[in-house]
C-alpha cells in the first residue's frame, strides 16, 4: 500500500512514524513534510493547499491512502478534491470539517443540540461587540470565528482590555480573515482536557486522554501558542467524566452532525474544561492535535491504518481501540521569541542521541535539511517525547531527554506536566 500524509508539522512527523509500523505500508509520501519525516517517507515539495497538485501526484503514483494532517486544508475541501477524483482520502469533508473551521458554527450547533458549552454571542460588528462588552461580567474570551493556528483566542480581564481585543481581532485583523467574526465567550474555570477520537460517521471510539500547555511561558502566562507541550493520560479525566462524555458530547456531537446533513468521517478533537458544573466543550478540532498526537500516537496499540480505513468504510464499531497502560509527555523546543517573533535557520545538535532508544522519540517540527545540517525553520522546532511506567516518570524522562538537544535560541518551558502532582 502507498500512503500519501499531508502536512508539515510535529503531528504529521507522528502520523507518518505511526504509518510506518504498518506492515500494509510499502511506501510513504509527504507533502511537504520536513527533515524528520524524511526518515519514514519521501517527502515532494507540494503545499498543503495545492490541491490540484496533490490530487495529480496521488493519481501519478497511485497512492492508495492519502491522510491529511492539518487543519487548513480540511476546512479549505481537500477531501472533496480527492474523492472527486476517485481517490481514497481520511479527513472530513468541508462542510463536516466547519466544525473546527468556525467557532461560531460550533458554539450554535452546541447550542442547538445541548451539547454542555459556555455561554456565548457572536457578532459581525465590532461596533455591537464593544457595546455587548459594556453589559458583560469579566473576565471575559474572545474567540477569532475561523482558524488562526491555535492562537485566535484572547482572555480579558477588563472592558478596557476586551475592547482592545475586539479592536486587534475586527479591525486590526490580527489574525487575517479568521477575525471577521467573532465569539464571546464566559471564562470558565476548571482543568483543560484533550480527548481524540475516531468517527465513521456513525460510531466515534474515543482515544486516550492527554492535556496540552498552550501560553508561551511557564505557569500558564504568555501569549497563546500552537502548543508548548502535553501528558498523556490526564489523571483529571476519571471513569465518572468519561462516562458523562460519552453520554452528553461526544456522540451527541456526532449525531448532531449527522442531523445537519454533514456527515462526519475522521477525527474529531474535543477541547474539554472540567468545570464545577460538569465536563463542557471549550472547542473542537477536525484533526489530530499537535502536540496532543505526539503522545497519544506512541500509546497506541493499533494498527493505525486498520482503524483509518474501518472510518472511510463505516465499520468503526468492529474496530478495539487499544492503548498501553503508561503514560507519555511531551517537551516542545521553541525558538525564542515564539509566538511573534524569532530567528531560524540554526544547526540542530544531538538528534543521534535518539537512535534505538526505546521509549523516547524526537517529532520534528520546523526544521529542513540544508548543506549544514538539519536546522531550525519555524516557532516550534521539535517535540521530545519519552514514555514511563507513571507519568511522574515519563516527564522526568522527557526533561531528561531535552538535553540531548541542542540549538541556538533553544526555549522550553520548565513546567509541562507540573499539574500531574496534584492529582
Amino acid at each position: 500500500m502507498k500512503v500519501l500524509i499531508v502536512g508539515s508539522g510535529g503531528r504529521e512527523h507522528a502520523i507518518a512514524w505511526k504509518v510506518a509500523q504498518s506492515p500494509k505500508v510499502d511506501k510513504i509520501y509527504c507533502a511537504p513534510g520536513n527533515a524528520g519525516i524524511e526518515e519514514y517517507a519521501e517527502c515532494v515539495a507540494i503545499g498543503a493547499m495545492e490541491f490540484d497538485k496533490l490530487v495529480s501526484f496521488a493519481k501519478e503514483k497511485k497512492i492508495d491512502l492519502t491522510i491529511v494532517g492539518m487543519d487548513d486544508p480540511l476546512v479549505g475541501g481537500i477531501t472533496d478534491s480527492f474523492e472527486e477524483a476517485g481517490l481514497r482520502v481520511f479527513g472530513p469533508r468541508k462542510n463536516a470539517a466547519v466544525l473546527e473551521g468556525s467557532k461560531a458554527f460550533s458554539k450554535d450547533l452546541m447550542k442547538k443540540y445541548n451539547i454542555p458549552t459556555a455561554a456565548y454571542e457572536n457578532f459581525d460588528s465590532a461596533e455591537e461587540a464593544i457595546k455587548y462588552l459594556e453589559t458583560t461580567d469579566y473576565p471575559i474570551v474572545l474567540k477569532a470565528d475561523g482558524l488562526a493556528l491555535g492562537k485566535g483566542v484572547l482572555i480579558c480581564s477588563t472592558f478596557e482590555e476586551a475592547k482592545e481585543g475586539v479592536k486587534s481581532i475586527m479591525l486590526d485583523k490580527q489574525f487575517g480573515n479568521a477575525g471577521n467574526r467573532l465569539v464571546i465567550e464566559e471564562f470558565m474555570t476548571g482543568r483543560e482536557v484533550s480527548v481524540l477520537s475516531f468517527v465513521d460517521g456513525k460510531t466515534i471510539k474515543t482515544m486516550t486522554s492527554a492535556q496540552d500547555h498552550k501560553r508561551a511561558k511557564d505557569g500558564d502566562k504568555g501569549l497563546n501558542t500552537g502548543g508548548m507541550g502535553t501528558f498523556s493520560p490526564s489523571p483529571f479525566y476519571t471513569e465518572e467524566v468519561d462516562e458523562f462524555c460519552n453520554k452528553y458530547i461526544y456522540q451527541a456531537t456526532v449525531d448532531a452532525m449527522a442531523k445537519e446533513g454533514r456527515e462526519y468521517k475522521g477525527i474529531i478533537f474535543f477541547g474539554l474544561m472540567l468545570t464545577d458544573k460538569g465536563p463542557k466543550v471549550l472547542e473542537y478540532n477536525a484533526r489530530f492535535g499537535d502536540p496532543e498526537a505526539q503522545v497519544v500516537l506512541p500509546r497506541m496499540k493499533n494498527d493505525i491504518i486498520d482503524v483509518i480505513e474501518a472510518c472511510i468504510d463505516g465499520n468503526l464499531n468492529t474496530i478495539n481501540l487499544q492503548f498501553e497502560d503508561n503514560a507519555a509527555v511531551c517537551v516542545v523546543l521553541a525558538s525564542d521569541g515564539y509566538p511573534v517573533s524569532y530567528e531560524k535557520g540554526f544547526v540542530i545538535n544531538g538528534l543521534e542521541n535518539f537512535k534505538n532508544k526505546d521509549g523516547y522519540y524526537v517529532f520534528h517540527a520546523g526544521s529542513k535539511r540544508t548543506d549544514e545540517g538539519i536546522v531550525t525553520n519555524g516557532g516550534r522546532v521539535l517535540g521530545v517525547t519519552a514514555k514511563g511506567s507513571t507519568l511522574q516518570e515519563a516527564r522526568k524522562n522527557a526533561y531528561e531527554a531535552v538535553k540531548w538537544i541542542d540549538f541556538e535560541n533553544k526555549y522550553m518551558r520548565n513546567d509541562i506536566g507540573k499539574a500531574i502532582d496534584e492529582a
